[in-house]
């Protein structure tokens, strides 16, 4: 796609994060997006991104450094990423995408992760065409009464 923007993520753009989460999920947004924000704005050694299309946000892709544990080495997790609907399949994840990689890489990080729902076969695809794969690791779970 044309005249697409991959810049650093600020805290500014807390609504436009909220209002494609909102888009995508059709449905109230719980996540205080600007306290996210907050707390990966600023890192050196952390990369999270927005991408522009016309000078108006249209997805995100917000992720940390994990200093091992359980057996993982240190490495780089997306732990957030939304592309606005009206935006989706024109390659806007895969530029945010090729930033994130690019940023590690520099920085030496081996792998990158990320969670995805079983049953979210879109989300799930579009990581496969990335080149991710299952990893040795599954998530659990306990509720809390």
């Amino acid at each position: 796609m044309e005249n697409v923007l991959i810049r650093r993520l600020k805290i500014e753009d807390a609504e436009d994060i909220t209002r494609i989460h909102a888009a995508i999920t059709q449905a109230p947004v719980k996540i205080d997006y600007k306290r996210v924000i907050k707390e990966r704005v600023g890192k050196a050694d952390e990369a999270s991104y927005v991408a522009e299309v016309n000078g108006k946000v249209v997805g995100y892709m917000i992720s940390y450094i994990f200093y091992g544990g359980f057996g993982i080495e240190d490495s780089a997790w997306i732990a957030m990423f939304g592309i606005d609907p009206k935006f989706m399949g024109q390659g806007i994840g895969q530029e945010l995408s090729k930033e994130i990689f690019s940023f590690y890489k520099e920085k030496g990080v081996k792998s990158i992760y990320t969670s995805v729902r079983w049953d979210s076969t879109d989300i799930l695809s579009f990581f496969k065409t990335l080149g991710f794969d299952r990893s040795n690791f599954i998530n659990l779970r306990k509720t809390l009464d």
